[in-house]
């Protein structure tokens, strides 16, 4: 079967090793942090925060006992300290399963490469050179670096989101009061409405109107009405195309966030993708990987490495066996069979080899050529 090479197992184990020991860091760091601060909270940090109007209180000119503001403080510090804990380990196994995730793209793509075919994004000459040993020495690094990194940025990402959604969501709903969130929602619902509308009556007008349904297919109909229709929504498209420009930098920004730490895959356009170091990297590592380690190369090498097997020696006759017993044993095959059929494999590797255009760099004729093997022409004497 298909063996996974031993550098990249050893770069996503170094990872995955990385990932963990920052993860680590992160939690000793901070966590404690947050419980001392949470057991030493004092009264007059808690008048200072009501004053503020960071704490709710009944009476915040006039302050009196504090304690069920200081039971307040303590249990936000609380709810931040699950808040990070809870992003913590969600980034550690996002993380750890685009590693995962990552393996068998490995394995497609130099399956791929084995085959014969070549990657968009790689040369079509898979011969080493001096960058691709460099990316080939630096992929493990990288890899490592690039999942630590992408630990964090998905680290400061998650435990804003979840501490945005914890105090303006989930505690204002537990405690009864009103979150600023929901009041801004409740003001502006005339706008989401007309947007809302807006959006269904173009799908229905689209599917209603402006389509003639045939037996086999849909053409447009109705050309006026739709490009009236299209002039007096486009403020309100405007609107919704804003939204959505909101959405698409969210959504891309999540995306690249969670899928930093992978190097088979480029965070930018096909076309610029080459521009991206950890993918230009990557790419460099299969082409060492494919031009060094080709399975068919390798089989080759251990054929001609094997040494010829010795006859097996002739049986001996007896006549006391039953006919049963002589038909279970098999006959050994002929001498000159069994030579027949080994030269006839190896002369279908050797015909697969010379028609392998990845190795024309490795055959006689490209090696004798000093030029090729960087060699230096010696000048001729007079």
């Amino acid at each position: 079967g298909f063996q996974i090479p031993l550098k990249l197992v050893v770069s996503v184990t170094v990872a995955v090793v990385a990932v963990y020991q920052v993860a680590l860091l992160l939690l000793v760091a901070v966590v404690p942090t947050l419980q001392i601060v949470r057991a030493g909270m004092s009264k007059d940090v808690v008048v200072l925060l009501v004053q503020f109007g960071l704490v709710p209180s009944e009476q915040p000119a006039v302050p009196g006992d504090m304690e069920r503001e200081l039971r307040t403080v303590q249990h936000f510090l609380w709810a931040l300290e699950v808040c990070y804990i809870c992003s913590l380990v969600l980034c550690c196994l996002l993380t750890c399963a685009m590693l995962l995730r990552s393996l068998s793209m490995h394995r497609s793509n130099l399956r791929a490469l084995y085959r014969g075919a070549v990657l968009d994004a790689l040369p079509r000459a898979l011969r080493p050179s001096r960058a691709a040993l460099v990316g080939w020495a630096a992929f493990s690094a990288f890899q490592a670096a690039f999942a630590c990194l992408g630990l964090l940025i998905q680290q400061v990402i998650f435990f804003l989101c979840s501490v945005a959604f914890t105090f303006l969501v989930v505690i204002p709903l537990q405690a009864g009061t009103g979150s600023p969130l929901f009041g801004i929602i409740r003001n502006m619902w005339p706008f989401w409405l007309t947007l809302v509308v807006a959006v269904l009556l173009q799908h229905l007008l689209a599917h209603f109107q402006f389509l003639q349904r045939h037996s086999l297919h849909k053409e447009l109909t109705n050309r006026r009405a739709l490009d009236i229709i299209t002039f007096l929504l486009f403020p309100i498209n405007v609107l919704v195309g804003v939204l959505a420009g909101v959405w698409r930098l969210v959504i891309s920004g999540l995306y690249n966030a969670v899928h930093f730490c992978r190097l088979d895959i480029s965070l930018l356009h096909r076309g610029v993708e080459t521009f991206d170091p950890g993918f230009r990297t990557y790419c460099h590592y299969l082409k060492v990987e494919v031009s060094q380690g080709h399975p068919l190369l390798r089989a080759f090498c251990i054929l001609l490495l094997q040494p010829s097997p010795p006859e097996p020696p002739a049986l001996p006759q007896d006549t006391q066996l039953e006919e049963g017993l002589q038909l279970v044993h098999p006959k050994p095959p002929a001498p000159g069979k069994v030579r027949i059929r080994r030269i006839r494999a190896r002369w279908w590797v050797a015909y697969t080899l010379l028609h392998n255009p990845s190795l024309t760099a490795s055959r006689k004729t490209a090696l004798a050529d000093p030029a090729a093997n960087g060699a230096q022409l010696s000048v001729p004497r007079p």
